[in-house]
């Protein structure tokens, strides 16, 4: 008997793994901070992590739900 994955076991599963390849980017990428092997400005720091938070802030926006986005008085 073949089993379905619920919506919620397949979030589950993906979300973990893909948040892990998230971390683990995030710690290769902290290896370029090592400035015994690596020269940089001050400016480029700045765009690689505000290009980091871009993406960052427009990833959470897509598990907003539509009344969070609409909030009146």
């Amino acid at each position: 008997m073949e089993t379905l994955e619920t919506r919620r076991d397949r979030f589950k599963r993906l979300a973990e793994k893909r948040t892990q390849q998230v971390v683990k980017a995030m710690e290769i990428l902290g290896h370029c901070g090592n400035k015994h092997s690596y020269a940089y400005t001050e400016d480029e720091t700045q765009k690689v992590f505000a290009a980091i938070e871009k993406k960052l802030y427009e990833t959470k926006q897509k598990f907003k739900s539509p009344s969070d986005e609409n909030f009146k008085l």
